[in-house]
């Protein structure tokens, strides 16, 4: 709790403290006959209540409540009640409910243990009276009192028999449990809950799926106190599986990675289980590694004798003592699990595990809505741009290629209605003519040049929906529009009949593509150009070969050589770098030029 909260509870307890001293005043009242009659009562409860205000007012004045300060309260609390439990008899007098408030007042201010300590040291002072009284101290004290002319104390001896007072102390003992324990499941309500939203705090859009999931794991593995987080995720349409790894540096700082994807990823993360949220122990016996385990069910009913089997091929990928796996959907999408790798449960490992699914129940829809909100973003934005792009195309393109063709009708006429027209006589010079008919034909040109950029802006606004299915088709129809739209002779050779390549890696092929052939026709000057897609060794292939003027330098040159000397296709070489592939160009001056891409096969992750 901050110190503001601990403050406002101080006051609230302040000012039920005075009502309570009001509400003893006026029991003393009304209920002489019932409440033996002694003048010191009403004297003490006065007392009481002049305490009670002065506390009220110190606690409104003062800025923060210091724990001596409550610890001096709260002991004073203790001793009122037997104090003036000498006065009375019975627990149906009004006097015990001073026990009920100290008992609940510790229960608000911390917890079982301390309310069960607030009812202990109450029973011990009741007790201690008992002795007291049995010793002769009341008489003593009568005594002293007629000396000098004071009222006896008119103390109850009987209320403080033991059979009498082991009842009391019964009821204390149990209530200071009961309302220890309530207050402490309470407390333990809240602050899961405070959990819960601060975890759900870390739920962000501008983030990003992949972030979002990085910021909840990362407070998961430090509410935890585990080494090491695991996530894997799968989608559900594709079955292609995902797997992150964060993991607690020296410095105390978290560092995310995502794992090479492997075909055995399903098998060793996602096997089959009857427990959705599990927490094993490795063991040793006779025969190895073995693991004591503790799982629930979706609704978080204990499993029993649960089949160990799908921890093993984990235990061969990752080193744990212990281990805490929950599991997790989003939507219909996506499915998985999060395992942390030696946790640190201080508590009841059931209970835990309740609060692990509990929690990531909460935070599921969440994440799942900053999945949902991503792609309607992505979504919303190709629609503009599609719709730009129609724009473009129905109103620029059009008027330029109107004009274009009037420029061309124009440039015709001048030339055939020059000399035939009889301007000039035969032999004579024309010279306003075909410098005439020149310009028109630099100005068709211009037109051309601005429609064939335009119909390249966009096909780049248009958004690239693509999966493996759909590759082929697109980059052979890409090749041909080429071809049509500039003249130049262009061919798509695949080298595969079937593709079975992530999403993020066709998109960013096909973009390298587009980017080339617009190189192609802006700088080359070529006449022919070949693209080509295959798998080999492993790996996928994309080679675009044209014969134009080259680049500015001859040979076979790495990415890393092209970085060195600040030359090749800066655009290209970005995207290669997405995907994790390798770039290399083979140019020759005036001959041509060669890009290869090769992107890894076991290298394909989720950076989409």
């Amino acid at each position: 709790m901050t110190s503001e909260e601990i403050r406002r509870n101080e006051r609230w307890l302040a000012t039920a403290r005075v009502l309570l001293a009001v509400a003893a005043l006026v029991a003393v009242s009304m209920e002489r006959r019932e409440i033996q009659n002694s003048p010191w009562v009403a004297g003490l409860l006065a007392f009481y209540f002049a305490q009670s205000v002065v506390i009220m007012l110190l606690l409104r004045r003062r800025q923060r409540s210091t724990a001596s300060f409550r610890w001096l309260v709260h002991s004073a609390d203790i001793i009122w009640p037997g104090l003036i439990s000498v006065f009375t008899t019975g627990q149906s007098n009004p006097f015990f409910l001073f026990f009920v408030f100290v008992l609940a007042a510790a229960a608000y201010r911390w917890g079982l243990w301390e309310t069960l300590g607030t009812a202990v040291a109450s029973v011990v002072l009741l007790w201690i009276e008992a002795l007291a009284i049995r010793l002769g101290a009341v008489a003593w004290l009568d005594g002293a009192m007629l000396r000098h002319g004071l009222p006896i104390l008119q103390v109850d001896v009987v209320g403080f028999e033991p059979r009498h007072l082991f009842m009391r102390s019964i009821y204390l003992v149990v209530m200071g449990l009961l309302l220890g324990y309530l207050a402490e499941q309470e407390k333990q309500l809240r602050a899961e809950k405070a959990v819960i939203a601060g975890v759900l705090g870390r739920v962000r859009v501008e983030v990003g799926l992949t972030g979002t999931l990085q910021e909840i794991t990362g407070e998961m593995l430090r509410l935890y106190g585990a080494r090491q987080a695991v996530i894997t995720s799968q989608e559900t349409s594709s079955n292609r599986v995902y797997t992150g790894e964060l993991s607690r540096l020296d410095e105390g700082s978290l560092a995310f990675r995502w794992l090479d994807p492997s075909p055995s990823d399903a098998g060793i993360y996602l096997r089959e289980s009857e427990a959705s949220t599990c927490c094993a122990f490795r063991t040793q016996d006779n025969n190895g590694h073995s693991f004591r385990i503790l799982g629930l069910d979706r609704e978080g009913v204990r499993v029993r004798n649960i089949d160990t089997q799908f921890l093993q091929p984990l235990a061969r990928r990752h080193e744990f003592r212990s281990l805490a796996m929950v599991s997790f959907t989003f939507g219909k999408e996506w499915r998985g699990r999060i395992f942390l790798l030696d946790p640190s449960l201080t508590g009841d490992t059931e209970e835990e595990l309740r609060f692990l699914q509990e929690l990531v129940r909460q935070i599921g829809p969440a994440v799942y809505n900053v999945y949902l909100l991503r792609r309607l973003r992505l979504w919303a934005g190709a629609v503009e741009r599609a719709r730009f792009a129609r724009e473009l195309h129905d109103g620029a393109v059009q008027s330029l290629i109107a004009v274009e063709m009037q420029v061309d009708v124009l440039r015709r006429q001048s030339g055939a209605n020059g000399p035939a027209a009889g301007v000039l006589s035969p032999g004579a010079p024309s010279p306003g003519i075909p410098s005439m008919t020149n310009e028109l034909g630099r100005i068709q040109g211009l037109l051309r040049e601005e429609v064939l950029k335009l119909r390249e802006l966009m096909q780049q606004m248009k958004s690239l929906d693509l999966d493996s299915r759909r590759l082929l088709a697109f980059l052979t129809d890409t090749v041909e529009r080429f071809q049509r739209e500039t003249g130049i002779s262009a061919r798509f050779l695949a080298e595969v009949q079937e593709l079975d390549m992530p999403q993020p890696v066709c998109r960013e092929l096909a973009r390298i593509v587009q980017e080339a052939l617009v190189n192609v026709r802006k700088h080359s000057g070529a006449r022919h150009v070949l693209v080509r897609l295959g798998s080999r060794d492993g790996t996928w292939n994309l080679m675009i070969e044209d014969d134009g003027s080259g680049f500015p330098f001859a040979g076979r040159l790495s990415q890393a050589q092209l970085d060195n000397l600040g030359k090749g296709p800066a655009v290209i070489g970005e995207r290669v770098r997405l995907i994790e592939g390798e770039l290399t160009v083979e140019s020759s001056p005036g001959q041509g030029t060669r890009l290869e891409i090769s992107v890894p096969r076991q290298r394909e992750t989720a950076y989409g």
